[in-house]
This record gives C-alpha cells, structure tokens and sequence, in this order.
C-alpha cells in the first residue's frame, strides 16, 4: 500500500538522469555530434587497426600487436592533449603561434639531415614514429588563423595578403616536398587558399594563389621523381584499372570482394596477400573489404557529418579568430579523408597520406585528436558569450556575406565578444 513499484521508481529516474547529461554537456558547451562522430571515428579505427596489423606488424616488428599496442599509447597522450586544448582559451594561441611555427620549421628541417627513410621517403626524426609534417598541417591552420585574423583590414591590399601568404606556404611546402610528402603539400595549399578566401581576401588574389598552385604542382610532376612516376601511373590506371599502379589495382580488388556489406572484420585476405601498408595508407581498402559498400559510406558520412559540425561551430565561433580555426580544422581533417579515400579509388594519384582518426599512426592521431580539442573549445566559448542553450543541431557557416564583409552572420551575436582576449 502506498509504496511505488521498483520498476516504475526507474523509469521515473531515466528521464531526469537524461535531462542532468543534457545540462551538463550545455554547461560545458560540448558539441554533442562533434564529440560522438570523433569517438566513432576512434574507436572503429583501433577496430580496424587491430584487424589490419597484425600480419604486417609481425613481419615488420617481429610482434603481430606491436603497431596497435603503439596506436593505444599515442591514443592516451592524444586525449590528454585533446582535453588540455579543450579548456584552453584559444585566443592563448596568438601568443604561441610564433614559437610553435619555429619549432614545426625546424624539425622539417631535422627530418632531412636525419635522412631516416622509409618506404621511398624521409619524413620522420625518431624510429619512424614522430612526423613533423602531421604537425605542420595542423600549425598552418593555427598560424594562418591568427595571421589572417590579425591582416583582416589589409587583406585587399596584395603587398599584405597573396604576397606573405604564399611566402609561409611556399617555406612549409618547400620543405615537406623535399622529403617528399606530396599529399601533404597539397593539404596545406588547399586549405591556406579556403582560409584565405573566408578571411575575406580578394577574389584576384584568390585566382592568383589558384593559378600558382597549379604551376607549383606542374613543376612538382615534372621536376619530381616521385610526382612524375605517381601522376604518369594515374592516368593510364583512371581510364582502365588494369593499367592502375599495383597499389591501386589491389585495393580495387579488395573493395570488389567485399561486395555490398563485407566479408566480416578480420576477415579479409587481401591484407595478406600483397595489399602494401594495410594499417596505413590502405586501411580504408581493408574497410571496403571487411564492411563492403555500406561501411565504407558509413565512414565517409563521418566525415561530411565532422564537416558539417565544424563548419557550425565555426558560425557560432565568438570571434573571426575562432571562425576561421574552426573552419581551417573542419576543412583540413575532411580534405585529408578525402585524399585518402580518393586515392584507394583511383580518383587521384597515390598521395600516400594517412586517414584521420583511423589509419596507424601516432602522428596523425595525436594532431587530428589536438584539432577536436581547439573545436570544442571554440564551442565551449561560444556558448559562453551567447549565455544560452547551445544549439547543436541545424547550423550552417556563412562566413562571407555576398558583399564580401568579413564576419561571421549568426542570430544575437554580441559585437564585439572575445576581440579583445588574449
């Protein structure tokens, strides 16, 4: 009499136990979506990892779980970095910018008198596991961020725009082709020309950079051992896949076998019948193997849907200095995916970057990882300043108005918030 069942005591409970989450995650400004597409991203990339290495790390290290034991050390330090830049104000980074680009310059530098190469290439300073390049991509975005932020009234002017910003990618990617790293290259171009043109730069400079971009890269093919043979293979294999490099004709054969829903994880056999670097560069290979079609769009949708949150937060970002990391971040991570995957397909030529949150590596994991943690702190301030619920759901960016003002439109924004931080 009088008491209330057990069962219904729990029910009662789950709602408000959902409600108090919910409060939190406001409180704390998590973008929900955000965090829940990094943390599939990473937990299927240790999945695959794990099923893609371990032939590879026996023949390699002697130790069949040597690279996903080395993949779970470099996952805790990367959260613990991740959670660090989550609580960092990123308005601090005007003050690290200079010191962190010199550090990034030098150890690019270090890479070629180490000379440490690996599979055609020298890009790493200790044992093949520390990649200055990774960390390039990501200081090129901070670094342009807060230059471009801080040139915002000058950009028209070519003596302060196409000029210095072709001198900082030009000395980066000079650097990163010599060892060389083409698809890194070409990231860095890529993204600086999107920055560039959100930052409100002038269209003719914009079709400039465009223009010298496609020299450099006509130069690259020519000039370049490793640009000439990649491109020279890729042609013939984009017309007939029989004629494509034997990298490219065994993923294709791999993503035939796994049909439209795979032949199960860790059963796919191609990874240890010849498929080069499976845990790597081919690791998506493996997926359309083991998940077939559908997994495969399934990771491709993790990625448009990353984009589409970075992009929101950069529209909701307190200042211009957070839209345009946030949209620097979304851009690089979702164009680096897409290289990867384009080149399994023979879309592009073989680039030989990683996928992010998934291919083995620490360098990567911890720099893509790092780049999650900026996101959500920008959107840990935005919600802050806007001192309302965070909206999660629904945004778009707008970065450049189509009188081409340079501001970030989004409804009750305070004017002036953050500008003066930092």
């Amino acid at each position: 009499m009088g008491v209330e069942p057990v069962t219904s005591r729990r029910r009662s409970r789950t709602p408000s136990l959902t409600a108090s989450l919910q409060r939190r995650l406001v409180v704390l400004g998590l973008d929900v979506p955000l965090l829940i597409v990094a943390i599939i991203l990473v937990v299927f990339g240790l999945l695959m990892v794990y099923s893609a290495s371990t032939d590879y790390s026996l023949l390699i290290y002697g130790e069949p779980n040597k690279i996903f034991v080395r993949q779970l050390q470099v996952l805790c330090i990367a959260i613990l970095a991740a959670g660090a830049l989550f609580f960092m104000d990123y308005h601090f980074f005007r003050k690290l910018v200079l010191p962190g680009m010199a550090v990034t310059i030098i150890l690019l530098v270090l890479v070629l008198f180490i000379s440490d190469e690996r599979h055609g290439a020298v890009r790493t300073i200790w044992a093949g596991s520390i990649q200055p390049s990774e960390l390039a991509k990501l200081m090129v975005v901070i670094y342009l961020s807060v230059w471009l932020y801080s040139k915002k009234d000058q950009l028209r002017d070519i003596g302060f725009g196409l000029i210095p910003l072709g001198g900082i990618l030009g000395i980066l990617g000079g650097l990163i082709i010599l060892q060389p790293d083409l698809s890194a290259v070409l990231t860095i171009f890529f993204v600086g020309g999107i920055m560039f043109f959100l930052a409100g730069g002038d269209l003719k400079q914009i079709a400039i950079l465009i223009l010298l971009a496609v020299i450099f890269g006509f130069i690259i093919v020519i000039f370049s051992d490793t640009g000439r043979q990649r491109f020279g293979s890729f042609l013939p294999g984009f017309f007939d896949p029989l004629a494509a490099p034997y990298h490219v004709q065994r993923s294709l054969e791999a993503f035939y076998k796994g049909g439209w829903f795979g032949v199960g994880i860790g059963n796919a056999d191609t990874k240890f019948t010849g498929l080069p670097v499976p845990p790597t560069d081919s690791i998506f290979a493996v997926i359309g193997e083991e998940t077939g079609f559908f997994g495969s769009v399934f990771v491709v949708g993790m990625y448009v849907i990353l984009l589409w949150r970075g992009l929101a937060i950069a529209r909701r970002a307190p200042d211009e200095l957070g839209a345009l990391l946030a949209a620097g971040l979304s851009f690089w991570i979702a164009v680096e995916a897409f290289i990867n995957m384009a080149v399994m397909v023979n879309l592009l030529p073989f680039a030989g970057n990683a996928l992010p949150f998934i291919s083995a590596g620490g360098s990567n994991l911890l720099v893509s990882l790092a780049a999650i943690g900026v996101l959500l702190n920008i959107s840990r301030l935005a919600s802050r300043v806007k001192g309302e619920d965070v909206h999660v759901f629904g945004s778009t960016v707008d970065l450049r108005w189509r009188d081409r003002r340079r501001r970030v439109s989004r409804a009750g924004r305070l004017p002036d918030a953050g500008r003066n931080r930092g």
